[in-house]
This record gives C-alpha cells, structure tokens and sequence, in this order.
C-alpha cells in the first residue's frame, strides 16, 4: 500500500493512539538534544512526518489539529498544491544562481504581485531577502539612506527578530535579548495604545497613548532626527495587541508630517492573516515601507521590503541583497502561495475563521473570569489570561492550557510580553469541523485547571 503524503491529501481528522510525545519523538528528542544546540528550543516535542490542510501527523501516527501555522508561515496549509506545483517546477529547472549575479523571473513575479498587493496606488519598488528579520534590518537601511537620518523609533511589546539589530528594536527581553547585548544604538520606545492595559481606560487609550508617543519623540530624540517608525498593525510577539482605533493613523500623520519613513511590520500579520491582504488596511493605512515574511510562500523562507519606489530607490547599486535573496524556489513558492490565497479567497476564509472563533472563545470568557480578553481580528486571535478578580498577568495557567491543549491533540502557541496569552494561527484553509474540535478540547482545558 502506498503511504500518503501530505498536503491537502491528508486526512483531516485529529487521532490520538499514543501519548503526547510518543515513543518515537522521545527517541528523535533524545537525538536532537545529544546534537542541537540547547538554545534551540520546541513548544511541543512531538516531530512531524507529515502535514497538509489543519492537521500534523507525527511520527508517532497521531494527527494533531493544527492552531500554530508553524506561526503564520502555513497559512495556505502545508503543502499546498500550487505552492508545490510550483516550487518543484522551478527545482527542476535550478535551484540557484543568486539574484546579485545572473537574475532570473520568478523574482520580478514576486515584486510585481507585491506591488499590486500591497497599500497605495502610488509606484512601488521591492527588495527580497530571506527572514522577517533581515526585511525589518533592510528597511532601517533604506529609511535611513532615504532621509541622511539615523534614529529609528519602536513600541513598547514590539516584536522585529533575533539579529544584533532587530534583538534592539525588540521589546521583550527573554528569551530573544537575555545575555546577548549589546545591542545596536540609536532605537528609541515609546508607548503603544494597549487598550486592555491602558491605565485610564481603552477610551482614552488612541489619543493618549498617541500624545506622549509624540511628546516623547519630540522632546527625547527630536522628529528631524528619525528615519522610521516600525510597528506591527497588530502586534504579534506582544500579545496580538490591536492598538486602539486611531492610534495608527495619528503616528502615520506624524511620520508624514516631519519626513519620517512610517514601516508597517506585516511580518506576522499579512497575507490574509486578519481577514485583509494586510492588517494596516483596517484604518486605511498606506505605509512608505512594509515588510513581510512568514505567510509569504507557504513555508519557504523568502521574505520582502515593499515601498514608494523613490525611497526604495534611495540606496545605492549593490547595498541591498544577500546570497540567498529572492531565492527562485522560494519565489515560485510565494507565486503559488499568492495563487492559492486569491483562487480560494483566503481573506473570506479568514474572516469566517474570527466569526466562528470570537463567539466561542467569548462564551468561555463568559464562564472563566481568568480570561481578561479575547482578541483578534480574522485567523490572528488570542485570549489573555489573568489572575481571578485583577489584570495581574498568569502564564502559569496559560502554560497550563497549552499543555493540556497539546496532550489532547491541539497544537496551540502561547505568546506576550507577559507570557500570559495564548494566541491562534490556524491556516486559513482549515475544516470548521476541525476549527470547532479545537475550541472543544480548548474548552475542555480550562475545566483541568
């Protein structure tokens, strides 16, 4: 008989026939532990054999209903036919020649359907490199050559990578910071509008937050010396924080006003994630630069600084790129990925997602006053869990949760400044029967606490 691959192929059903890790992940943790570093870690040692649609098989034969995305990267599922169809084209074809040497098509492709994706009708220029974290160090690069500028300014709960640079505009400390200083100069933090924890209240919070976000910049570095303002349109490492309506759009007004590069970090959040091409547009924002990664090619590494074609342009021949840049697989894949979110209307799927989850993950709330709030816009949702009767964050229940989550068949990830939020990511192609199951076992969890 022959064994199934994965993909949409793939069963879509949750199946538990061992424990949570089974024997033969504890063999291959025993192995990864004799031989990869210790600082690698895993939120769940289980080691997958196959996936495709909602699902992860292990190697052990258990299904598990998949709420991670391999963080936001999957969210056409795993393997997803246009994605391999048109990745193993391109592998047969070559697997590499680099983009700085001798070119190829598949990287214009991929900037051609970015510009057309991305906010604004304006002309739009893109660079492509390999992680989120080196779009976010490339936009810096840019902004800064654009405006003859140096400081660049970041939010509290701000998440931007783990290299020298995007470790500082970084907000939380462990684990990506902890012991690895020092870190790059000239990056400045100033408040970001969380309405759950705004000290006079979520209505205040827009107007406040932007004020002495503005002040602080004004009076502490001086807006005639900033290149860029970063932020997450929702915050992901942070918590899936949604700054309060009109807290974006004031701090984008500001970046115009004084010359500022306003990056949009869509990293976490873009490609479908909120239930629109990019969470900026919610409030109608058209930022100078955006940078993406993740969702992009549905699970090969590429990533991309998209822009005003005047600040992209800023930068001088050779100053942008890197060996693997725009890698042509890569860019097949992120041609197939961009296919299949338009033909399956990912952003519907999305949607329909949040509709399904909110009520649900509300009606919970209703019932467990350790759940502070529920979150999210589309497939980008979360819960914050806090103490009984305070906002006092509790990242022991939430670690709670998602190991109870995790030994029933649910794969979920915890995330925030805090450590007490759970948040989901499942891929945007997942069953509602699945969906539904998952917030059945995650219910059920909050009745082992």
């Amino acid at each position: 008989m022959t064994e199934l691959s994965g993909g949409p192929t793939l069963p879509q059903e949750r199946r538990v026939v061992t424990a949570i890790p089974g024997p033969k992940s504890q063999e291959l943790w025993a192995r990864k532990q004799a031989t990869v570093a210790g600082g690698v870690g895993a939120v769940l040692p289980v080691f997958v054999k196959r996936a495709g649609g909602g699902v992860l098989e292990d190697v052990d034969g258990n299904s598990l209903i998949d709420f991670g995305s391999g963080i936001a990267v999957t969210s056409v599922g795993n393997s997803a036919e246009a994605v391999v169809r048109r990745a193993t084209a391109q592998l047969a074809a070559f697997t590499h020649t680099c983009a700085m040497v001798a070119p190829y098509e598949p990287y214009i492709e991929v900037c051609e359907q970015l510009a057309e994706l991305t906010p604004g009708d304006h002309a739009k220029k893109s660079a492509l490199f390999n992680s989120g974290a080196e779009a976010v160090e490339n936009a810096v690069k840019i902004a800064r050559v654009h405006t003859k500028r140096q400081a660049v300014v970041v939010f509290d709960h701000g998440y931007h990578g783990r290299t020298n640079l995007t470790m500082a505009l970084t907000a939380k400390n462990m684990p990506y910071k902890q012991g690895f200083g020092p870190f790059a100069p000239e990056v400045y933090r100033v408040p970001v509008a969380y309405p759950y924890r705004w000290l006079t209240g979520p209505e205040n919070c827009a107007q406040e937050a932007a004020e002495q976000a503005i002040s602080q910049i004004s009076k502490q570095i001086g807006a005639e010396n900033v290149a860029a303002i970063i932020i997450e349109p929702v915050l992901g490492e942070g918590g899936f924080i949604e700054p309060a309506k009109g807290f974006l759009p004031a701090i984008a007004n500001f970046a115009k006003e004084n010359g500022i590069v306003f990056v949009a970090d869509e990293i976490q959040s873009g490609f479908c994630r909120t239930g629109q091409w990019f969470a900026c547009e919610d409030e109608g924002i058209v930022p100078d630069l955006i940078t993406t990664a993740k969702g992009i090619a549905g699970g090969l590494p590429l990533a991309a600084v998209t822009g005003r074609a005047e600040i992209m342009d800023a930068a001088h021949a050779g100053g942008l790129g890197g060996t693997y840049g725009g890698n042509p697989v890569a860019c097949a894949a992120a041609l197939g990925s961009i296919e299949t979110m338009r033909e399956q209307d990912l952003n519907a799927k999305a949607r329909r997602i949040g509709e399904i989850m909110k009520p649900r993950l509300t009606a919970i709330a209703e019932k467990y006053d350790i759940i502070g709030e529920v979150r999210g816009r589309g497939a980008m949702i979360a819960i914050e869990l806090v103490k009984s009767g305070s906002k006092e964050p509790n990242p022991e229940a939430t670690a709670a949760l998602a190991k109870a989550c995790h030994q029933e068949g649910l794969l979920v990830l915890t995330t925030g400044t805090y450590g007490n939020v759970l948040r989901f990511l499942p891929p945007l192609v997942i069953g509602e029967d699945l969906l539904g199951e998952g917030l059945d076992i995650l219910e059920g969890a909050f009745a082992t606490l």
